[in-house]
């Protein structure tokens, strides 16, 4: 099946995110620095709450991305097609993680096929900036065609990219190519980081050259550089530590990029969300999506689909019942409810 090394790649970073020590403790999401303001009178039932959300054309029955992790091989296949299923079942929104490997081998193809597990689900592609630039607006819509997607997804993450052995270290040109890719997929592209945050600067430019979709995806969640850290060796595994602490934290990039751009830009928040609280949170903030993959992904290692479902559910009752405790009827009202800002988010803020 070709080069073995993105393979084997990724099947460390399963290993190591399914049980390895990747949120480092000094790292924050800030979310604890967001409080939302409780409604003792909701005047609402549980049951009103409504939820959904457009996306990629499709409407989600709450808002929440399974954001990309994996794929590859056959062990992330079989956590490709738990979790797309578990999207379809819930109405949410599914992305596979990079499509590298299946680029260089078409043979692993079949492990981000979930079409047949989740046919109706909203489904990202997803492919690095300069895995991109090697492949040309063409390459890139031919991944997405291979596996169905609704959209697709360009992972920026420049900070794993130095830590990791066999990484890139040249990134220049990435603007050029988000460009053509924003006139080839118009609204079905998706500019996402992975672990260390998008600024409103950047998401200003992205945003100029037709971006509608951006995914924060900030510090406080895995740490890439702390995944390529435990794989690396040496002087690289040294920097790697002094960096896996590295980024802007979600609520901050969330809260920034909302305030940089136009409102009809779609915003998902990702990293570091574990549960339904934050993800009403990053909602109040200015997400139009919370996204999250490691608790889903450690439920599925820990008990399969069912042990999965069990962790879905507990998230959505209790974004659920934050909409409630604050009176909201909708995604919409909660924006507009009020909220308290403290400590290092508000200097962050100030900052950006």
């Amino acid at each position: 099946m070709g080069d073995e090394t993105t393979a084997r790649r990724k099947d460390a970073h399963l290993d190591l995110c399914a049980t390895g020590d990747v949120e480092p403790a000094q790292n924050s999401t800030l979310l604890e620095h967001v409080h939302l303001i409780h409604c003792a009178m909701p005047e609402l039932a549980a049951d009103e709450v409504d939820l959904t959300t457009p996306f990629l054309g499709k409407s989600l029955r709450a808002p929440l991305l399974v954001t990309g992790m994996t794929g590859g091989t056959e062990r992330a296949g079989v956590v490709n097609r738990d979790l797309a299923l578990l999207a379809e079942r819930h109405g949410l929104a599914f992305g596979v993680g990079s499509q590298r490997a299946m680029a260089e081998d078409a043979a692993r193809t079949a492990s981000y096929a979930v079409r047949d597990v989740a046919p109706t689900v909203a489904l990202l592609g997803n492919i690095g900036l300069y895995q991109a630039i090697g492949l040309g607006v063409d390459g890139v819509r031919r991944l997405s065609d291979a596996i169905g997607a609704d959209g697709m997804a360009l992972h920026l993450n420049a900070g794993q990219e130095l830590t990791q052995p066999e990484g890139d270290r040249d990134f220049r040109g990435g603007y050029r190519v988000v460009e053509a890719l924003a006139r080839a997929f118009g609204e079905r592209l998706l500019v996402k980081e992975t672990g260390c945050g998008i600024g409103p600067d950047v998401a200003r430019r992205l945003v100029e050259l037709g971006v509608r979709n951006l995914d924060v995806s900030g510090l406080g969640g895995t740490s890439w550089v702390r995944v390529e850290q435990l794989r690396a060796v040496g002087p690289q595994a040294q920097v790697g530590a002094e960096f896996s602490g590295w980024g802007i934290p979600t609520a901050a990039a969330i809260a920034s990029v909302r305030a940089a751009v136009a409102p009809e830009v779609r915003l998902v928040a990702s990293g570091g969300i574990r549960g339904g609280l934050e993800c009403a949170k990053v909602l109040a903030l200015g997400a139009d999506l919370a996204g999250m993959a490691l608790p889903l992904f450690r439920a599925q290692q820990q008990g399969g689909l069912a042990g999965a479902e069990e962790a879905l559910k507990v998230i959505l009752t209790a974004l659920r019942q934050a909409l409630v405790l604050t009176g909201s009827r909708s995604v919409a009202e909660l924006r507009r409810r009020p909220r308290v800002v403290s400590g290092a988010l508000k200097d962050w803020l100030a900052a950006l």
